[in-house]
């Protein structure tokens, strides 16, 4: 029987909006805060939103896999794959920032077949089904026709290791800073590619980023017209250390301008 990819996108939606509220009622309260590394950090809503969006998949889907940030990979019977970011952009949440999000995707037959990406703060929802287009809150949205770097918003993010590789990595800030029309660094990489399927940015640049960082916003750059490779062009799948999405217009400017 195929797999109904309808049904998948209601239960993960559902598991978002259920963590979405978990994430706002500690939002702004006293938590415990963890050190992953020198700077990533891991909070009680991380740990929080993450469960109830395990629990919430599993009643519907006992036997799928699920590789989450926090809990790790979770073995199941089936060849259907679960992957979670419970809550992207957790140093903006642990300083009180709203730029947030939660990020689900769904794998089968070896690619991302349903992206879901939510800011419970601003309500916007991105979804994506493959080969269905993408929406935010249920309207379709597609990348910008801007054709000129020099007109183009970009974004990016520094890797959590960036003092063992910084002189590659400011050049490469410094290069795209010079030839755009502007940088932005919000902290929340699921939250870049949907604002670049949605036209707010023109591309998004990063590197060592996780598959939980990148599978749901990736399909939803993907299905609204968004070019996504890794810095030399090759096209990116989400275990490459490497991410590039741009509107297509720019993306050959972009790679030189990584090189």
């Amino acid at each position: 029987m195929p797999m109904n990819f309808d049904e998948i996108k209601r239960t993960g939606i559902a598991a978002a909006y259920k963590a979405g509220k978990i994430i706002g009622g500690y939002f702004g309260r006293f938590f415990q805060i963890r050190k992953k590394g020198a700077i990533d950090l891991v909070t009680q809503a991380d740990l929080a939103s993450e469960k109830l969006i395990i629990n919430t998949i599993r009643s519907k889907f006992p036997d799928h896999m699920i590789l989450a940030e926090e809990s790790g990979f979770t073995k199941g019977t089936s060849k259907y794959k679960w992957i979670i970011d419970p809550l992207d952009g957790t140093t903006n949440f642990a300083h009180g920032l709203g730029i947030v999000s939660i990020s689900i995707a769904f794998m089968a037959h070896d690619a991302i077949q349903v992206g879901i990406v939510l800011n419970p703060f601003t309500g916007e929802l991105f979804t994506a089904t493959k080969g269905m287009g993408a929406n935010l809150n249920g309207s379709p949205i597609h990348v910008s026709t801007n054709s000129r770097i020099s007109d183009s918003l970009l974004v990016t993010g520094f890797p959590y290791n960036f003092r063992d590789n910084q002189k590659k990595i400011f050049r490469r800030f410094i290069s795209c800073l010079k030839a755009s029309q502007g940088v932005r660094r919000l902290g929340s990489a699921a939250l870049d590619l949907c604002f670049v399927a949605c036209g707010r940015f023109d591309g998004f640049w990063e590197e060592n980023l996780k598959p939980w960082d990148t599978a749901a916003g990736v399909l939803i750059a993907r299905e609204a017209g968004a070019i996504v490779t890794d810095f030399s062009g090759a096209d990116f799948t989400i275990d490459k250390k490497e991410i590039l999405a741009t509107n297509g217009k720019i993306h050959k400017k972009m790679t030189s301008l990584l090189k």
